[in-house]
């Protein structure tokens, strides 16, 4: 039953089955064949799967992201961004970054980052003579900063999975997604040393200064939703709901950059997300049911515990299969698929739950700029207009790169949890 169940999953995806059927498929499948339970546990088992309160911030970030992207929020952050960083060497890719680090800190989104952001500083790149391969490839990868710096979806997921405190999940993001910012940084200037591309003119500090005031609101969104959370005046889901409240106060009544009319076509198209996300969350929800009915877990700890006797020889080889499954599998599935599988051995192993989340997050956030199915790549090479083929070669330093910052990560677990103690 276990070779059915995973092999029908690998054999659906395969195919070109899209991942929530595939996954319920999978899952009717094995039941079916097995008799493991009766049939009436799959519509019971995909509502329990959803039916969460914590669930509830997602779609309420994906809509808060939307009316940011739509406010012009992401344009008054891509100034101050231009500000700090545009007349270094590498600048424009570096305000790439630092803008997309920015709005990762309001959106929980990696996909809404790098459409976000991209629509704007692609085309600038290509002007000012980066090559439509780079430009693509740098917003992809700094785009996967929205699922590693809080508030992330993926950490969300990951907490209700684990049974952690999404609270404790955002603290442990913060010190490896400015690590991930940095080394990204580090990359652009080096990347931009041995090209020739225009600089852009150093700011006086007055434009600074303007430019700061102009985006204070949107700097101050980040503060307002993490500090209410760590301070413990709010849940994660309710600060989600300030989210849009401020969101749309900003983007509506005082930039008065978002129309009413828009307004519905943004709540048709936050739906859809969100809809897409929830139903891989109840198909995953019901697969996982199957994996602890079939003691799934059990078998491969017993096997790894027995053949493994390095925690360190389990985190890398940890690594390696979720770097597989990123390539081929949406990081929603992949957390409650796996997070069930994966956690017990590692905490045998003496790793912290909360230390073992942020390793899979980021982890899993180079699924979204490595092909075959990474949306990050397909978002940035439709701003681009490019093929994905031609971006893929461009991501290859950006994925050694984040397998370097993934290596600290496992192996300095304070980065993680100093701040969680």
């Amino acid at each position: 039953m276990i070779a059915l169940l995973f092999g029908s999953l690998l054999l659906f995806l395969l195919v070109g089955v899209p991942v929530t059927f595939a996954l319920g498929l999978a899952a009717v499948t094995t039941i079916w064949e097995g008799s493991i339970m009766p049939l009436m546990i799959v519509p019971q088992e995909m509502i329990r799967s959803v039916n969460s309160f914590p669930l509830l911030a997602i779609p309420f970030f994906i809509l808060a992201g939307n009316l940011m992207q739509e406010g012009g929020i992401s344009a008054r952050l891509v100034t101050f961004s231009k500000t700090l960083v545009g007349a270094m060497t590498g600048g424009l890719a570096m305000v790439a970054i630092v803008t997309s680090a920015f709005f990762a800190a309001i959106s929980g989104s990696g996909a809404a980052t790098t459409a976000a952001v991209g629509a704007i500083l692609i085309p600038a790149m290509v002007t000012q003579g980066y090559s439509k391969p780079y430009a693509a490839s740098n917003q992809a990868a700094s785009g996967a900063l929205g699922v590693i710096i809080p508030p992330s979806i993926p950490l969300i997921l990951y907490a209700i999975s684990a049974n952690q405190s999404v609270g404790a999940m955002f603290v442990a993001g913060v010190l490896p997604g400015l690590l991930v910012v940095v080394s990204l940084l580090i990359y652009a200037y080096v990347h931009a040393r041995g090209m020739q591309t225009t600089p852009g003119e150093p700011s006086s500090l007055r434009e600074v200064a303007l430019a700061g005031w102009k985006a204070l609101l949107a700097l101050a969104m980040p503060a307002l939703i993490l500090g209410g959370i760590y301070g413990g005046i709010v849940t994660p889901t309710e600060a989600a709901v300030v989210a849009v409240v401020y969101a749309l106060l900003v983007g509506a009544v005082i930039y008065r950059e978002l129309p009413l009319s828009a307004i519905p076509r943004i709540l048709r198209s936050s739906a859809v997300t969100a809809a897409i996300v929830l139903s891989i969350i109840a198909a995953a929800g019901l697969y996982g049911r199957i994996i602890l009915q079939l003691q799934v877990p059990a078998v491969i700890s017993d096997f790894v515990v027995g053949a493994i006797q390095s925690p360190w020889v389990f985190i890398i080889l940890v690594n390696v299969l979720l770097l597989l499954v990123g390539m081929f599998l949406e990081a929603a599935a992949a957390i409650l698929i796996f997070t069930p599988i994966l956690l017990p051995i590692a905490t045998t192993f003496g790793f912290d739950p909360v230390h073992f989340g942020v390793i899979m997050v980021v982890n899993l956030a180079m699924g979204m700029f490595t092909p075959p199915v990474g949306l990050n790549l397909f978002i940035a090479s439709g701003i681009a207009r490019i093929g994905v083929p031609q971006i893929a070669r461009g991501v290859v330093p950006f994925v050694l790169i984040l397998l370097v910052d993934l290596l600290i990560i496992s192996f300095l677990p304070w980065l993680s949890l100093v701040f969680t103690q």
